[in-house]
């Protein structure tokens, strides 16, 4: 009777342990709010958007705590690698260069990028321009393959896609290059956006622009990883992403 009690006192003190556990686990993401509608801050200065629900969703089917941390874009992976998040969840493609220093998960969605510009200039063909001034988000895919593809083309990049905007709409720069979606829905929806438009075709080289938008870990971590991309594509099967989806989108932002 003794040694069965004790087995029991075990086995509760076990469960305990695992569920002390279960709730100790957190997951830091880091992240830039100047993104919408993906990542950006609503009156109340909540951080908000597809990118933050996305991220809470993986932490209830991981059953973990999520906390976020903010960082301008170019300082993402530096401050990854110094230990201040545990993943990067913040619209970033999976490239080939990226890949080199740090992991990526199973992607959670694709965007292409376009060049958008003032209605009255009547730009058509992008690939026709030159002389131009084009701001984009510094540290960022469209940087890359502008400044391999584009040397016609002046760049003036920036800490926040918030700030390519305030320039577009001063007249301080010709244009922006940046992510379509963003651009449709998180500036030209905008009263200061309603001047403007996306024009050209899309770009979306994978040499470029990469294999879709993943969430970016450290290369030692390989096991949070695995385990995130099992949530990936977790709430994807079971109509959670879906739902988060419609919140922000008319289309499937899944892609292929």
């Amino acid at each position: 009777m003794k040694k069965i009690l004790t087995l029991v006192v075990m086995g509760a003190s076990a469960l305990m342990a695992n569920l002390a556990h279960a709730q100790d686990f957190t997951i830091r993401w880091g992240t830039e709010p100047g993104y919408k509608p993906f990542t950006y801050k609503n009156a109340e200065g909540k951080l908000v958007g597809f990118d933050i629900d996305i991220g809470e969703a993986i932490c209830a089917e991981l059953k973990a705590k999520c906390v976020w941390v903010e960082q301008d874009w170019d300082g993402l992976i530096p401050a990854l690698q110094a230990r201040r998040f545990d993943g990067i969840l913040a619209s970033m493609s999976i490239t080939e260069e990226r890949s080199r220093v740090v992991d990526f998960t199973h992607p959670y969605y694709i965007e292409t990028s376009q060049f958008v510009g003032p209605i009255d200039k009547k730009y058509s063909d992008a690939e026709a321009l030159s002389d131009k001034t084009v701001g984009v988000l510094r540290g960022s895919t469209q940087v890359d393959f502008l400044a391999a593809t584009r040397p016609d083309l002046t760049l003036k990049e920036y800490p926040t896609n918030e700030e390519t905007w305030l320039d577009l709409i001063a007249g301080r720069i010709d244009l922006v290059f940046a992510g379509s979606i963003a651009t449709e829905l998180g500036f030209l929806v905008s009263d200061d956006g309603k001047p403007f438009e996306l024009f050209g075709k899309s770009y979306s080289d994978p040499k470029y622009f990469g294999s879709g938008v993943g969430i970016a870990v450290r290369k030692t971590d390989n096991e949070l990883r695995d385990k995130i991309s099992k949530a990936i594509l977790t709430i994807r099967d079971n109509g959670t992403y879906s739902k988060i989806n419609d919140r922000y989108f008319s289309f499937d932002v899944w892609g292929k």
